[in-house]
């Protein structure tokens, strides 16, 4: 039995590992699918020569988050393709809001709101890595630069409250900024999207929502490469049913989410915290839709055949209509849709002239309904003469998503609704929220602080206190990782 047993390869499970072999440990990882990877697995899913990313597409957090700028995914082999424009924002009448990679790009195109948005993230973009390191936390230590922790909470609470509408003028430049803010899967006018919103818009002019070339797959596959190195081994195909394979092991790391942890482990849980677990909210979930296309998407807008992501549902208004809708257990007749065209920057996704199309758009949790007809419908919308493009189409509904991902609970892709409660107090309301009353044991998912995304900080955090508490290691994970 070694040192550690991860359980979950996912991004976080893997950010452990990684970093407890860094420590001299011996460690194991256990897969239930058999691919590794987690949210950032890439696969085949349409047509033969067509490379899918399953979840994960762009990856705002690649270049950003503490343990990628520690571990250097590009040292790693990885090549991470920057689109000139992180993200867009299509409008009804062949109009759109551009974040470009440059703020100021951004702002001039913005018009009469240039301004507003210059004000806005002009404070926060050079101090990205500070918004970063408050963002990516534990939640449990005090700001290391208190004025842009200020600056980012103000404005944080701005968007998060009815003063939302009072800094601009116009349609575009609100509407750009709540598309970004949505990613939550949650009404945008509540602090924890905003938030999002906001650390994500930082990043989208510091350095970009960056993009593996040939797939996601390639960060696990760099992560599983170096623990290899290190001497740990992954094993995929093999579902754990239960703690007790593994008590001889001095710790385990579990990359699952709070109703994957009562199945293997209810039993040895002390009642009070099971019954914790059990109060654990899911949120809004997601219908993930990939098409392989004929050509480029036909956008109207200018500027938007330059976008990795773009956001699909209109006005700000309508956004909050749809994910209202959503948090209602409705299904919104002109759904959110997130949107990923890797083609921009990565020809190697699709055969010759060809090109993916990433898409999932927001529905209630455990719906079993395709949306595709609804997808195609908003891109149709500002892209007309999509539909004649595909050639092909492959759908995960929501009630199927726990298919490839036990930890995506009804389609709940952020593994734990992002509500204030759950912002800060993930799974449940511990200082430790990493350990678990089980001696040995710890949580290390996108269910724990900081919560949901591709940037491996859970699982940085959680083996932080597993060197510490259970091998009397106290050296930073960050330094471990920059060791070669």
């Amino acid at each position: 039995m070694p040192d550690v047993v991860v359980v979950g390869s996912g991004p976080n499970g893997l950010a452990a590992a990684v970093i407890l072999a860094k420590a001299g440990l011996s460690v194991e990882v256990y897969e239930a699918e058999f691919g590794a990877g987690g949210g950032s697995r890439t696969a085949e899913l349409t047509l033969p020569g067509f490379q899918h990313d399953v979840c994960a597409g762009a990856h705002p957090m690649a270049l950003a988050s503490p343990f990628f700028r520690a571990f250097d995914l590009a040292a790693h082999g990885v090549e991470l393709l920057t689109p000139e424009a992180s993200y867009a924002h299509p409008m009804d009448g062949g109009t759109a809001g551009v974040a470009w990679r440059d703020l100021e790009r951004t702002v001039e195109g913005l018009g009469g709101d240039g301004a507003a948005w210059r004000s806005l993230f002009g404070p926060l973009v050079p101090h990205w890595e500070a918004v970063v390191d408050l963002a990516m936390s534990d939640l449990r230590r005090p700001p290391k630069d208190l004025l842009t922790a200020v600056r980012f909470g103000l404005r944080t609470l701005e968007q998060g409250s009815p003063l939302w509408n009072t800094r601009f003028q116009g349609d575009v430049a609100p509407a750009l900024l709540t598309g970004v803010a949505t990613h939550a899967i949650t009404p945008p006018r509540r602090i924890p999207a905003a938030g999002a919103g906001l650390l994500l818009g930082t990043l989208a002019h510091a350095g970009g929502w960056v993009i593996p070339k040939g797939g996601s797959q390639a960060i696990p596959n760099a992560l599983i490469a170096e623990l290899e190195r290190l001497g740990g081994r992954v094993h995929t195909g093999h579902r754990v049913d239960s703690l007790g394979q593994f008590d001889d092991a001095r710790a385990v790391v579990l990359d699952l989410a709070p109703a994957e942890l009562l199945r293997i482990a209810g039993h040895r849980l002390p009642d009070r915290y099971a019954k914790r677990l059990r109060g654990f909210r899911y949120g809004g979930a997601a219908c993930k839709v990939d098409f392989a296309l004929a050509g480029p998407v036909p956008w109207q807008a200018e500027g938007l055949d330059r976008a990795g992501t773009l956001h699909l549902v209109g006005t700000r208004a309508e956004a909050m209509a749809a994910e209202r809708a959503v948090a209602a257990g409705q299904h919104a007749e002109r759904p959110y849709v997130l949107s990923i065209q890797p083609g921009v920057v990565d020809p190697t996704r699709a055969p010759a002239g060809k090109h993916t199309f990433y898409t999932y758009a927001h529905v209630p949790n455990g719906s079993t309904r395709d949306v595709s007809e609804a997808v195609i419908t908003q891109v149709e919308r500002f892209a007309p003469g999509f539909r004649d493009l595909i050639l092909a189409k492959h759908v995960y509904t929501a009630a199927e998503m726990p298919s490839h991902n036990a930890n995506y609970i009804g389609g709940d892709i952020s593994a734990g609704a992002m509500t204030l409660r759950q912002f800060a107090f993930r799974p449940t309301a511990r200082w430790n929220p990493y350990a678990t009353p089980i001696p040995g044991v710890y949580l290390c998912s996108s269910s724990t602080p900081p919560g949901p995304g591709v940037h491996g900080m859970s699982g940085l955090h959680a083996a932080r206190h597993v060197l510490r508490q259970r091998f009397g290691i106290t050296t930073d994970p960050s330094d471990l990782l920059r060791k070669r």
